[in-house]
Parts: C-alpha cells; sequence; structure tokens
C-alpha cells in the first residue's frame, strides 16, 4: 500500500498504546491514549492521510474495529495466533507491540483475521449469552435434586422438574426442613426462568429475517437441529472464506495438530485453535446424528470396526456433518440423502 501511513493499535482494557509510521519505517508518533470513545475521536483527527491501522483480536477490538472503520482508510485485525512476532522478543512491552503491529501491516506480512458484520456479531452474541442461560439452567436442576437428595428425601427424576409434580412433591415433604424446602424451590424457580429465557432467545434467532431461510436449509440434513444450525450459521457467517473442507475442519477444531521432522509425522490431539463455540455443538451433534443419517450411522461404525475408539469416531462423523453443512450452506441447496454414498 504505498503511500500510506501504518499504525498499529495494541488494545487494553483501559489504555491503547499506538505507533504511527511511515512507510519506510520512521516513527511520526507514538504514545498511549485512553481506551475511550472520546479518547478515540481525539487520536483519529490527528491520523495523517491516508492510513492504514492494525490491531490484534481481542474481548475489546470489535468496538475499536467499527468506530475505526470509517475514520481511516484500511482497518485489519490481526489472527492473534499468528502474529508470533509480538511475543518471540526478548523485550515485550505495549509500545513495542504497537511498533509490532505496524511493521506487519508496512512489510505485509499481517495475518488478517475474518471481522463479521455488526449484525452477525450481535446475533452471535445473543447465541452465545443463550448457551451460557443453558449451563445455568442444569447447574441449578442439579442444585434442586442435589437439595432433595441431602434431606433423603425420595422424588422421581424424570418428573422433579415439572411445575405441578415439584408443587406436590414440596407440599408432601413434610419430614424436610422449611429452609432447605426454600432452597429447593428457589433453585426450581430459577432453573425454570434460565429455561424460558434461553427459548425465547432461540425462537427469536429462529425467526430473525436474516437466518431464518439459511437455517432451515442447513436443517434439512438428517441429525442437524435448530441449535446446530444457527451456530453454524452465526459462527461460520461467510461459508465461502473456506476453500475446502479440511479447511472449514480445522476452523471448527476437528483437525489434529501435526509435527513433521526429518521425515517422521507426529499426529496430536485436536488443535487449540479453533472455534471453541461450534466445536462443542458439532461434537454433541455427532453423538446422536448417526441415529437418524444412515450414511453418518456407517462412518460411525467403519471408525469403530478398524478400531478406532468411540470419541475418536464421532469426531469422524462431527467432519463428516462439518462437510455437509459447508456444502448445503455454500450451493444453497437443500441436502438430499443418497443412501449409495458413504
Amino acid at each position: 500500500m504505498k503511500g500510506y501511513h501504518y499504525v498499529g493499535l495494541d488494545v487494553h482494557k483501559k489504555t491503547i498504546s499506538y505507533c504511527v509510521k511511515e512507510a519506510d519505517g520512521t516513527i511520526l508518533d507514538e504514545g498511549k491514549i485512553d481506551a475511550t470513545r472520546d479518547g478515540l475521536y481525539a487520536f483519529a483527527d490527528r491520523l495523517p492521510r491516508p492510513c492504514a491501522v492494525a490491531l490484534e483480536a481481542t474481548l475489546f477490538t470489535a468496538w475499536i474495529y467499527d468506530f475505526m472503520l470509517p475514520k481511516a482508510d484500511v482497518v485489519k485485525v490481526g489472527h492473534s495466533a499468528m502474529l508470533k512476532a509480538i511475543s518471540a522478543g526478548k523485550k515485550k512491552n505495549d509500545r513495542l507491540d504497537a511498533s509490532k503491529l505496524a511493521d506487519a501491516l508496512r512489510c505485509n506480512w499481517f495475518h488478517e483475521s475474518y471481522m463479521p458484520s455488526p449484525q452477525t456479531r450481535e446475533l452471535r452474541a445473543a447465541l452465545r449469552y443463550r448457551n451460557l442461560l443453558v449451563r445455568e439452567e442444569v447447574r441449578l436442576k442439579n442444585k434442586t435434586a442435589g437439595l432433595l437428595m441431602e434431606a433423603g428425601a425420595q422424588y422421581s427424576k424424570k418428573k422433579l422438574h415439572g411445575a405441578k409434580y415439584f408443587d406436590s412433591l414440596l407440599e408432601d415433604l413434610d419430614y424436610v426442613p422449611e429452609g432447605i424446602r426454600e432452597l429447593t424451590r428457589s433453585s426450581h424457580e430459577s432453573a425454570m426462568y434460565f429455561k424460558q429465557a434461553q427459548t425465547r432467545l432461540v425462537k427469536e434467532l429462529r425467526l430473525n429475517p436474516a437466518l431464518e431461510e439459511r437455517v432451515e436449509r442447513l436443517m434439512s440434513i438428517p441429525g442437524v437441529g435448530e441449535i446446530t444450525a444457527l451456530t453454524w450459521a452465526l459462527e461460520i457467517d461467510d461459508p465461502h472464506r473456506f476453500s475446502s473442507r479440511k479447511r472449514a475442519a480445522s476452523y471448527c477444531g476437528l483437525s489434529s495438530a501435526e509435527d513433521e521432522s526429518g521425515g517422521k509425522r507426529t499426529n496430536r490431539p485436536l488443535s487449540k485453535q479453533r472455534n471453541k463455540h461450534i466445536q462443542t455443538v458439532l461434537v454433541e451433534a455427532a453423538k446422536l446424528a448417526p441415529r437418524w443419517n444412515p450414511q453418518l450411522a456407517r462412518i460411525h461404525q467403519k471408525a469403530l470396526d478398524r478400531g478406532a475408539k468411540r470419541n475418536e469416531a464421532t469426531i469422524e462423523v462431527a467432519r463428516k456433518l462439518a462437510a455437509y453443512l459447508l456444502y448445503v450452506d455454500k450451493t444453497g441447496n437443500r441436502f438430499e440423502l443418497k443412501e449409495n454414498l458413504n
């Protein structure tokens, strides 16, 4: 990018370290500003033009990216795992990090991370919040059962969280201290609140015009439910950014890390560089999908027959499921199950 000025931003919770460089590496300005909109307003107004801005992907990156996008000529977010130069040096501080970000952009070895649209990030945040609500619901249901077990109460595990059964159960537990019964009731009511909240969130996401048709198409794959389809649509966003099934599987955390040296190759466990949200959903879906999808059932059985462990067979099913989802998402066609294919 000839003629540009290169700006590196090392973003933290309260402050942002910056470094502005010319194309030949000459430092024009560096320092710190407050990580606030007022601080960025003043900083953006004095930036030399044209300018390209680089920042690393962190928890605080999204709003700064949106803020700087109309105020700079180019804004790029770096992939944290790929920016090895920042942590490889003997010295590491905020000033040097900002300088290295500017150098990475200036020398054209800046590994850019994909940034979805603000609408997609908003919907993605809602779905991830729903997952938090589900975890809290399960935790409180377990606490409800635990309180009853501690008091020696007998109950039906299947019916426990039903409203009518639970109310009648508490009325019959006259031998349980009143304080324990109140705690049990509070846990049960909180669990029901979280259940209603997460159900409402899923319904709103399903009916969202930007997702409705796409989710219905993804759910045409046997074994793919609404949560799997929603998670794929929001975490993947644009399926065309993946040139192959292997790249999609790697992003989903379904590929093992690999070491090769001197002609000797060693496969390690699944790589930690992945989207953990979609990995969790795909693995859970792969445990149940073979019940409804004969092709996935055959893949699972073949893996077991050649000596793979059950978890390894599940990962193979998850990879195939990701391939189905990628195909449907890229082509825009509904899935058709063909019995003669593996």
